[in-house]
Formats: C-alpha cells, structure tokens, sequence
C-alpha cells in the first residue's frame, strides 16, 4: 500500500501533467532552416521549505537569500517564464520553426518541445519546474484529456551543441558587444538553422564563449523577454509567418 507522501506526490504528478498541455501545429516539410533560442544564465533553483521544495524567487525566499549572502536579485525565475511564453506563443513556434533550450544557473540543461504549452501562471510554472528539476522530465495531455506518451519537458546532458544540428550558426546577444546589427541581419540566406544565446537574468553576461560571434540587436539596454520578441518577429518577417 503506498504511503501518504506517495500518494500525495503522485496527484502533485498528475495536477502538474494537465498543467502541460499540447499545442497543434501543421505538419511541415522537412526543412533546415529553424531558429534555436537558447536562454542562458536562467535562473531555476528549487529550495527545501518546511515539507516540499519551491523555486527560489527573490520575492518569496529573500530571508534565505541574505542569510546566504547572496544577491537578492539575482533569483529570478519569473524572467525565464517570461520568456517561454513569448516564445512558445510566437507564430515562429506554432509554424514549427523554433526550439527552445534553458541552461541554469547550475548547469541544468532543459530541453522543451515545441508542442508545449506552458502555465500561463507564475505559481503553477514555478511548480511545474520544481518537478522538473527533481523528476528529470515532464509529460503532458492532450485536449482531450489523454496521456502524451512524449516527454515534453525533459533534462538532458550538456553540453548544448552536443544537440544542435549539422551547420548551426551560434550566435550571442549582449548589449555591450559593439556590433550592432539589424535582428533581421540574423536570418541566413541558406536554410540552415540559427541558435541564438539570450541572457535570462537582470543584469550581467552570458558566457558565450562557444558562439560563433557575439552581437547586440538594439543601442539600448533590452530585457530578456523584448530581445526574445524582436528576434522571433525578424525571422517571422524574413520567412514570411505571419
């Protein structure tokens, strides 16, 4: 007979699955060309709290923050979440030309399907990636209600271009690069795939030293969630999505 806690974590389980649901999208033909977001730096790190763990937030967990000596700031899993809407909500992604990584803080390596469709809550995501992080991986549900064999959430062995395909353009994003680009100078003239590195944090750099090159899209300082929607928009303007 399972115990009280097993049960318990076996309907947190279940609650969590309806939480991820599929998104319908046409079947495309096989084609190289695909833009690959890759968010950097981002910050998802679970935290022991009396009986279950949460994802450390400055807003809810700064005593132990301070009492770490660590920078409050710096934890913050909201601008990742940001992020994955914007870029799970794109036309670029419903026309199946977008995957999307999330590398942490501690070198965790997420891997998210395309079909995913995210909690539109903080809470519920914040949850959702405490059983990530613990449990390695995530399935969802159909429309209907039905199990989706595919795990849509899933960590993954590092490093990053270790799954990138064949001939993969890696490019950084920093506002202090000093090169200056158009978003749509981004978009290659082959149909060969792109793999963009965007900074999930408040402040700081990437470590982008495996990019080919490093750029900046704008002459002002642009949060992670903006970059993600001027970069989705330059490649669905140059492919046509609309």
């Amino acid at each position: 007979m399972a115990s009280k806690r097993e049960r318990e974590s076996d309907s947190e389980a279940e609650e969590l699955q309806e939480e991820v649901k599929i998104l319908k999208r046409p079947k495309n033909k096989p084609s190289g060309k695909r833009l690959i977001v890759i968010l950097e730096n981002a910050s998802l790190e679970t935290v022991k709290m009396k009986k279950k763990y949460e994802l450390l937030n400055c807003d809810k967990h700064k005593h132990i923050l301070l009492k770490n000596k660590r920078e409050v700031g710096e934890c913050r899993p909201d601008i990742v979440h940001q992020c994955l809407l914007m870029l799970f909500d794109s036309p670029l992604n419903r026309a199946n030309l977008l995957q999307v990584y999330v590398h942490t803080t501690k070198n965790v390596l997420i891997e998210i399907n395309p079909q995913t469709r995210l909690p539109r809550t903080f809470e519920r995501f914040c949850g959702l990636m405490v059983h990530v992080l613990h449990k390695l991986s995530v399935r969802g549900v159909t429309d209907k209600g039905t199990s989706f064999n595919e795990k849509l959430i899933k960590v993954i062995k590092g490093p990053v271009t270790n799954h990138l395909p064949p001939g993969t353009q890696i490019i950084g994003t920093s506002y202090g690069s000093g090169n200056l680009i158009k978003s749509e100078e981004l978009v290659r003239s082959e149909d060969l795939p792109v793999a963009i590195l965007i900074g999930a944090m408040a402040h700081g750099a990437i470590d982008d030293s495996y990019a080919e090159k490093s750029i900046s899209i704008s002459q002002y300082p642009l949060s992670a969630a903006i970059t993600c929607t001027k970069i989705c928009s330059a490649f669905e303007s140059k492919w046509g999505i609309h």
